[in-house]
């Protein structure tokens, strides 16, 4: 397999967790709001009741679940790369790509309502990439040399950045047939 290949795949199958936790977060989504239903000095809500503890809590969770998953299968083959021999290192790591995929998300929920976009209403990238961009700057912060390694090349760039939103529709339109989402975008 050639190096560019390898890069690209590498990244894909290290941000599973990443990409897993927004659409876990759908279905275990409902209940409190994160933002409690408080409103800004703009009169406008801080994220809106599509950011629910549930959905944060259950969403980062199924998220780092995956990670596990992966750095199992990972070992067993050893062919994949996985995130670190050291199983507490490696379960940081996978929490890191759930839950910051969930900030990522929150943080573009809370952009979307400074700039009056409603709630299900589409903002081509934001939607999209807000929840990858944070999760993966959370993993650079905490783990600058692996990010480096797997993330920081443009193969894996590339893919993540064109692939991402692609697949992010795609599982919308999925979640929205399935009665889960109001819109299929």
């Amino acid at each position: 397999m050639s190096d560019i290949v390898y890069q690209a795949i590498a990244a894909l199958w290290l941000s599973l967790p990443a990409l897993s936790a927004n659409p876990s977060a759908v279905i275990f989504g409902g209940g409190t709001p994160m933002d409690f239903g408080r409103t800004l000095g703009d009169g406008k809500r801080v994220l809106g009741d599509g950011k629910t503890w549930r959905g944060f809590i259950g969403g980062g969770a199924a998220g780092a679940f995956v990670g596990l998953i992966q750095q199992l299968i990972a070992m067993k083959i050893g062919y994949f790369p996985i995130f670190s021999q050291d199983f507490l290192q490696a379960f940081f790591m996978v929490l890191i790509l759930g839950y910051g995929a969930l900030l990522g998300d929150a943080l573009g929920s809370f952009i979307k309502r400074r700039l009056g976009i409603g709630r299900g209403d589409k903002a081509f990238l934001l939607d999209q990439l807000t929840f990858l961009i944070v999760a993966l700057f959370l993993l650079y912060i905490a783990f600058p040399s692996f990010f480096s390694r797997y993330f920081w090349n443009a193969p894996a760039m590339i893919t993540l950045f064109v692939l991402t939103p692609l697949l992010h529709r795609i599982v919308n339109i999925i979640g929205y047939r399935m009665g889960k989402k109001e819109v299929p975008w």
